[in-house]
């Protein structure tokens, strides 16, 4: 039970953070969370979950980035 509360707020207050920020620093903040998730769990199956970590944040924060510029040039803001 303690473990959920925390999680809960923490979660929140990682979402309740970002409020204030461009849609460009949104994008590019999820896609690094997305990235690094998703490389530590392919670095803890490979036997590198930091390594897995690193990889994936760096390769999503570049999504991120590509993905606001297209958004961008649809005229999205």
């Amino acid at each position: 039970m303690k473990k959920m509360v925390i999680l809960v707020v923490g979660a929140t207050l990682l979402l309740g953070g970002c409020s204030g920020m461009s849609y460009t620093e949104q994008r590019v903040l999820s896609g690094t969370a997305i990235g690094a998730g998703s490389g530590t769990l392919i670095g803890l199956a490979a036997g590198g979950p930091l390594v897995g970590a690193a990889v994936g944040a760096g390769t999503g924060a570049l999504g991120g980035v590509l993905y606001d510029q297209y958004q961008k040039s649809r005229g999205n803001p």
